[in-house]
């Protein structure tokens, strides 16, 4: 069984895994010097399959009753795949495209040309780094304003030959350093804002791991958004609104702020906000990468497919009909006969 880097609520599975390399060990030790016969490989077996099926029981219980704040450490996991992780999984020709014409190129945004499945589109995404070298030089996930506009300016090409757009959302939020306000950080994201919600192309969108505030919806203005099971998408983060809100962000208050923020898939999904939910693997897509590749991929080439029935110059409208719903509600009127037909209330 491969090590994992294992969160705090997974010790239990750890000892689990720790028991079964023991044994795996011992069956191998015993296989090699000969000394045992094959009734003690056969009792071998007959544990590890326990030992698995048990781990696979409370793996399964444990990310069933997963809290909003150890979401957000799924969704934080190194082992997670990113953007060029589900590029290399799914996208096949992948050319990638650098620059903004203006100031640089920004390594968080991936930019580039690409089939999924047998559809051509332009696939956009945030990239947080594996390692530390690729962490720092992905300044872990934070875009600056010529990654924003890197991506904006290839979204123009995109619509310029009817291609549709993907984008994957991984980001804890826009840079927020000295330089970048400097080049017109939110100007760049508002001006992505307004012209993503103009493109006469489909666009679809998926949060794969964090979707931190404008830094997500930099990329994410689509005609249906969806994320992933273990996935979050708010405001902002729960550190950022506990250190606000308690002037102090420790395992406490993070956990009050996940909960109030409702920054889960499900509870962006009861809320309108994202269309769909997309499963993953038991245990999260760290553990099976190429599975959840492929449950990405399908959301995909399905959503394209439905998009393309739609003519080109009434995306927009649908578009800004999908945004305009967010928040809506109701108010419950009553007539004057109602109210006073009511009974009082005794004292």
């Amino acid at each position: 069984m491969a090590k994992l880097h294992h969160l705090d609520f997974e010790k239990p599975l750890a000892e689990i895994e720790r028991q079964i390399e023991a044994l795996q060990g011992a069956a191998a030790r015993s296989s090699d010097t000969g000394t045992g016969d094959k009734s003690d490989d056969g009792g071998f077996e007959i544990e590890i399959g326990k030992l698995r099926e048990a781990h696979e029981r409370m793996l399964a219980t444990i990310y069933k009753n997963l809290s909003p704040w150890n979401t957000v450490r799924v969704a934080r996991h190194p082992r997670r795949p990113q953007t060029r992780d589900y590029v290399r999984m799914i996208c096949k020709d992948f050319c990638e495209v650098h620059g903004d014409r203006r100031f640089g190129d920004d390594p968080a945004i991936v930019t580039g040309f690409a089939r999924i499945g047998s559809i051509k589109c332009l696939v956009i995404g945030h990239q947080k780094g594996k390692d530390t070298e690729e962490k720092l030089e992905c300044h872990f996930g934070c875009a600056h304003p010529e990654g924003y506009r890197k991506a904006m300016a290839k979204m123009k090409i995109a619509e310029k030959f009817n291609l549709p757009i993907v984008t994957f959302v991984d980001t804890p939020g826009a840079y927020p350093g000295l330089g970048a306000e400097e080049r017109g950080q939110a100007e760049a994201i508002a001006y992505n804002l307004r012209e993503m919600s103009r493109l006469k192309t489909p666009v679809v969108s998926i949060v794969i791991g964090e979707g931190g505030s404008g830094g997500a919806l930099g990329i994410a203005v689509a005609d249906r958004v969806a994320m992933l099971q273990h996935s979050w998408y708010s405001v902002i983060s729960p550190e950022g609104c506990a250190a606000i809100l308690w002037k102090e962000a420790n395992e406490q208050t993070n956990t009050a702020a996940a909960r109030a923020l409702n920054l889960t898939a499900a509870d962006n999904l009861k809320l309108g906000i994202v269309d769909a939910v997309i499963d993953e693997p038991l245990g999260g897509a760290h553990r099976d990468p190429e599975q959840a590749a492929i449950n990405v991929q399908k959301w995909i080439v399905d959503r394209l497919r439905e998009l393309r029935r739609f003519k080109p110059e009434n995306l927009p409208r649908r578009r800004y009909e999908r945004f305009r719903k967010f928040g809506e509600y109701e108010i419950e009127t009553r007539s004057r006969v109602e109210i006073d037909a009511k009974p009082a209330v005794k004292s």
